[in-house]
C-alpha cells in the first residue's frame, strides 16, 4: 500500500525548467498534498478506484474518503503491530452496516467509499458512524472523527482530490442516524437525502448488490441504427453491459438473463437512466426520430417492474421526435401466450415493439410467431466470419425472421458492405458497428 498522502514522500526533482503552467499545477498539487486534501491511492487499487469514481457521483458528493489516520496517531507506536487488526476491523464494519455502498481501501490510512442510493450529508453521515466505531474500538474516544472525513471532488491519476465535509451538519445527521438504528442494523439515514447540486442528474440504480452477493454496475452505451430503405439514421440503441465490480467481469447475456427478478429490473432502470444521460450528451439540441430501449421480460411480466419503468421510458421517449421503440429481451424459452401479455401491454407506451434474440435460429425464430411482436432483432455473429459464412447465416435468419414480423433489426453488421447485403436480403434496420 501507499502511504497516505500527509506522510508520504515529496517528487523528485527534475533538471531542466518546467512550463509555467505545469510548474502552476505542480505548485497546487504540492499544497494540496501539505493540507491533506490530496489522497494518493496505491497501485492495487488505483484501478478500482478510476472504476468506481463516475464523474456524477463524484460531483453530487456521493464519493468519500473515511481517514484512519487519526487512529494510527492515537496509536502511536503501536501502530505498526496492530494495523491488521485495525483493518480487519474496519472491513468487519464495512462489510455489516455500509449496505449497497461500495468500498475500497486505497492506502494504509484511506477508505473509498461511495453510497450511490444515499445523499451526500446522508452518506457523509454513515462514513461518521463507521469510522466513530472504529475508533471507540482502538482509542476508546472519537472526538474529531468528523475531521477525518472529506468529500471527494476529483478523482484523477492515482490520486483523489477531497475537501472537508460541512462537519456540524455531518455531526448531526450521524448522531440522529444512530438514535434510529439498532447496532449492525439497517440504517434510515436514507429517509435523510439532501438534493444534488443544480443540474446533476444521479442515477440510483448502479452499482448495486445482487442477490448472490456480488456487486454490479451498469454502463450503457449508444449506437447509432440506420433505416435501411432509404440508408438514413433514425436514432440510437441502448446497450447494456452487466459488470462485476469486484473482477471486472462483463456477464454474458445468459448470465444476465440468470439474475433475478429484482436485479434485472435494476439492470433496466440503471441501463434507460444512463442511455437517457448518454443521449442527452449526444444529440445536444437535435431530436434523433427515435431510441430503442432493452427491457427484460421479466421485468415487464409483473405489474411493479411495468410501474417502475413507465416514467424513465416516458421521459426517454420525450427526447426523440416519434418515441421509444421498447425491445424485450431475454425472451428465450418464454411461452408465446406470456408474451403476447407483455406486448399487447407494452404498446401504448411503444412506436414498437420488438423481440430480441441471443441465439436468432430458425425454430427459436419460429416459436414467437404468434408472440405479438412488431419487429424481431438480432446480432451478427461475433468474430471474424467470412463473407460466405456471413451471407449464408444472414440469409437463414433473416429469412426466418421475415416469416414472424415486418421488420427486423439486424445489430453489428461490421461494414456497410455486409450492411447492403442484409438490405437485399430483407432487413429493415441495420447498426455497422463491429462491438
Amino acid at each position: 500500500m501507499v502511504e497516505s498522502a500527509t506522510t508520504a514522500a515529496r517528487p523528485k526533482e527534475v533538471a531542466g525548467a518546467r512550463p509555467a503552467s505545469q510548474s502552476a499545477e505542480l505548485g497546487a498539487l504540492a499544497k494540496a498534498q501539505l493540507s491533506g486534501a490530496l489522497r494518493l491511492v496505491s497501485a492495487e487499487t488505483a484501478d478500482d478506484v478510476e472504476r468506481y469514481g463516475d464523474p456524477q457521483l463524484v460531483a453530487a458528493g456521493k464519493v468519500a474518503v473515511l481517514s484512519l489516520e487519526g487512529v494510527q496517531h492515537g496509536l502511536g507506536e503501536a501502530w505498526q503491530e496492530r494495523k491488521d487488526e485495525v483493518f480487519a476491523f474496519t472491513q468487519r464494519v464495512l462489510d455489516q452496516a455500509s449496505g449497497r455502498s461500495i468500498h475500497v481501501r486505497v492506502s494504509d490510512t484511506d477508505v473509498f467509499i461511495i453510497h450511490p442510493h444515499l445523499g451526500r450529508l446522508a452518506g457523509q453521515a454513515a462514513c461518521l458512524r463507521y469510522l466513530r466505531e472504529i475508533q471507540r474500538r482502538f482509542l476508546g474516544a472519537c472526538d474529531n472523527a468528523v475531521g477525518e472525513i472529506l468529500q471527494v471532488v476529483r478523482v484523477a491519476r492515482g490520486r483523489l482530490e477531497t475537501q472537508p465535509v460541512e462537519g456540524a451538519k455531518v455531526h448531526a445527521l450521524a448522531l440522529q442516524g444512530e438514535s434510529d438504528i439498532e447496532p449492525g442494523g439497517p440504517s434510515r439515514l436514507a429517509a435523510y437525502e439532501d438534493e444534488a447540486e443544480p443540474g446533476a442528474r444521479i442515477d440510483y440504480w448502479t452499482p448495486f448488490v445482487a442477490a448472490d452477493g456480488r456487486t454490479l454496475r451498469i454502463s450503457a452505451t449508444l449506437e447509432p441504427v440506420i433505416e435501411l430503405k432509404g440508408f438514413t439514421r433514425i436514432g440510437f440503441r441502448m446497450i447494456r453491459r452487466v459488470i462485476v465490480v469486484a473482477s471486472g467481469e462483463e456477464l454474458s447475456a445468459q448470465q444476465v438473463a440468470a439474475l433475478s427478478t429484482a436485479d434485472l429490473l435494476r439492470t433496466d432502470l440503471a441501463t434507460i437512466t444512463r442511455g437517457i444521460d448518454r443521449l442527452r450528451a449526444e444529440g445536444g439540441a437535435e431530436r434523433h426520430l427515435s431510441l430503442i430501449v432493452p427491457v427484460s421480460f421479466s421485468s415487464l411480466s409483473n405489474p411493479k417492474g411495468r410501474a417502475a419503468l413507465a416514467e424513465p421510458v416516458r421521459e426517454a421517449a420525450a427526447l426523440v421526435r416519434l418515441g421509444v421503440i421498447c425491445e424485450i429481451v431475454d425472451i428465450e424459452g418464454v411461452p408465446q401466450s406470456a408474451l403476447l401479455e407483455v406486448t399487447s401491454l407494452l404498446r401504448p407506451l411503444s412506436l414498437l415493439v420488438v423481440g430480441r434474440l441471443a441465439n436468432p435460429t430458425a425454430s427459436a425464430i419460429a416459436r414467437l410467431s404468434a408472440a405479438g411482436f412488431q419487429a424481431l432483432s438480432f446480432e451478427c455473429p461475433h468474430g471474424q466470419a467470412g463473407d460466405a459464412e456471413f451471407l449464408g447465416w444472414a440469409t437463414a435468419a433473416v429469412a426466418a425472421a421475415r416469416k414472424v414480423a415486418k421488420s427486423v433489426l439486424v445489430y453489428r453488421a461490421g461494414s456497410m458492405k455486409r450492411a447492403g447485403a442484409l438490405a437485399s436480403l430483407g432487413a429493415t434496420h441495420v447498426s455497422v458497428d463491429a462491438g
